[in-house]
């Protein structure tokens, strides 16, 4: 049987309107829930936003918030149950634990610590022993010292030839002038230094102590969320998930997501810091987010031999795999 051409019209309308109709629906059934940041936005958190740009999270039923709190109260939201979801990092879940904040990370958004000491490459710091009677730039996290502390007795250097300058959080207007090195993320200042044409000289952290790979950032939830909504860390986790897959195939791509919704950045430094990460979100795990035990193990240990919790933490209750897809 043969529709009328004079149907056809009436027809497609009718469709239009019921397609219509039914994305309405989603929008208005969609749970709402929030995700906030641990800094101000930036290539870290590009999974996040492309996941909301593309509706992978209104597909799993979800209206979400990403959220910018401010320097350190990221964990504190999180716990209060304020914001269901949130971005830290490995140290910072440790500690929460020890003073029994039941903060849990559900997936590691880089799979190795991509951070390291820099310089200028005209301060000569090729290792630790050169760390010795130079001014280091430090933003004051209460573990920071006691790594560089490790760092330099493992290479027979001395902790107390280094004069600490605190306060000190921008590379790039401080490093040479207030601090002769700093410790910068890779991923965003390190390509940002190579943008300028800033020689600089990088030591990789994981490189110098396999302790100090420890999973930075991470996304962290609750446990009474988990407990009484983990159908609801599945759905994040699914949409996120497919965020950082998307980051990781479609890295330039990516990076105009984040710029549309972010456009205060730099846009030349967003696009590099993106090809960076794209090798690192995920790099050797057998897929994104995923959480090895002897990482958070080892870190847990070693920050309970260093004193800077003051019980040791159950390895297995401060992260989980089980939410991610």
């Amino acid at each position: 049987m043969k529709l009328s051409y004079l149907l056809i019209p009436a027809l497609l309308a009718t469709l239009s309107i019921s397609a219509c109709g039914k994305k309405e629906q989603q929008k208005q059934e969609s749970e709402k829930v929030s995700v906030t940041l641990d800094w101000t936005p930036n290539t870290n958190h590009t999974g996040l936003y492309v996941a909301k740009e593309l509706g992978y999270f209104t597909e799993v039923g979800l209206d979400v918030d990403i959220l910018q709190p401010g320097q350190g109260v990221t964990d504190q939201i999180v716990a209060a149950g304020k914001s269901q979801f949130g971005v830290s990092y490995q140290e910072n879940v440790i500690r929460a634990r020890s003073e029994s904040i039941p903060l849990v990370s559900i997936a590691a958004i880089i799979q190795h610590n991509t951070s390291g000491f820099a310089s200028l490459k005209t301060a000569g710091i090729k290792a630790p022993k050169d760390f010795e009677g130079k001014r280091y730039g430090s933003w004051d996290s209460p573990s920071e010292q006691a790594i560089l502390k490790n760092i330099m007795t493992k290479n027979k250097a001395d902790f107390s030839a280094v004069k600490i300058v605190s306060g000190v959080y921008d590379f790039f207007s401080t490093i040479g002038k207030d601090a002769d090195f700093e410790w910068i993320y890779y991923g965003w200042d390190g390509v940002e230094a190579k943008r300028r044409g800033i020689e600089i000289d990088y030591i990789a952290l994981k490189d110098l102590n396999p302790v100090f790979d420890y999973y930075t950032p991470v996304i962290i939830t609750n446990e009474k969320l988990l407990s009484e909504n983990p159908e609801l860390a599945k759905k994040f986790l699914t949409a996120v998930s497919r965020g950082y897959e998307y980051c990781i195939a479609n890295p330039q791509k990516a990076a105009d997501i984040l710029m549309k919704h972010v456009p205060e950045l730099n846009a030349e430094q967003v696009k590099l810091s993106m090809e960076y990460l794209a090798k690192e979100y995920q790099s050797d795990a057998t897929k994104w987010g995923s959480q090895k035990p002897e990482v958070w193990q080892r870190f847990i240990d070693w920050m309970y031999v260093e004193r800077l919790i003051p019980i040791s933490v159950e390895t297995a209750k401060a992260y989980s795999n089980d939410y991610l897809p």
